[in-house]
């Protein structure tokens, strides 16, 4: 029944349609929030996707014995980035850690181009590296070892990482001469 002076509906009607609007509008908000979302990245602790490159001496021992002693953690600038699963097909001879920008190392990979006489290279803990920047990123290349390995590490990821896996590289790979 309308209000008869002002044709309105009863307020119990009102207040009825009411609640069943913010009811409604609390159900769609749980239910966007809880829904999983189908655009998302992979999780930030689930397995990392990875594009091949080619790395025709991944299968080599001196990567295997690398990566396999790769540590579950790296330090960057002062926060621990836990070593990631990567998701098939996995690379060969590749770890990963972090999440958002994840530090890569990949092993058995071909000389890097770059990699000439006048190449300005950088000696870190004992291990001679390459490093080639793009965008917001770097990627250091091992040049003085029996394989080619390349660390690349995202622009905010301090010196940890690069330290850490040339400890790795040096306990691990005998040094050999660097071939340009």
């Amino acid at each position: 029944m309308a209000d008869t002076d002002t044709g309105a509906p009863p307020r119990v009607v009102l207040v009825t349609a009411s609640v069943l609007v913010v009811a409604l509008a609390v159900a769609v908000a749980v239910f966007a929030l809880t829904r999983p979302d189908a655009e998302a990245g992979p999780a930030p602790d689930g397995p990392l996707p990875l594009v091949a490159v080619p790395a025709p001496q991944a299968a080599e021992a001196g990567c295997t014995t690398l990566v396999d002693a790769a540590p579950a953690t790296l330090t960057s600038n002062g926060r621990q980035l836990a070593r990631r699963p990567l998701a098939d097909p996995a690379p060969k001879a590749t770890a990963a850690w972090g999440t958002d920008d994840p530090v890569v190392l990949r092993c058995g990979l071909e000389r890097p181009p770059e990699l000439t006489r006048t190449a300005q290279l950088r000696v870190i803990n004992g291990v001679q590296w390459l490093e080639v920047t793009q965008d917001q990123a770097a990627t250091w290349y091992v040049v003085d070892r029996e394989v080619y390995a390349a660390l690349t590490v995202p622009g905010s990821a301090g010196t940890g990482p690069l330290q850490t896996i040339s400890d790795l590289v040096t306990a691990k790979l005998p040094v050999k001469p660097v071939r340009f």
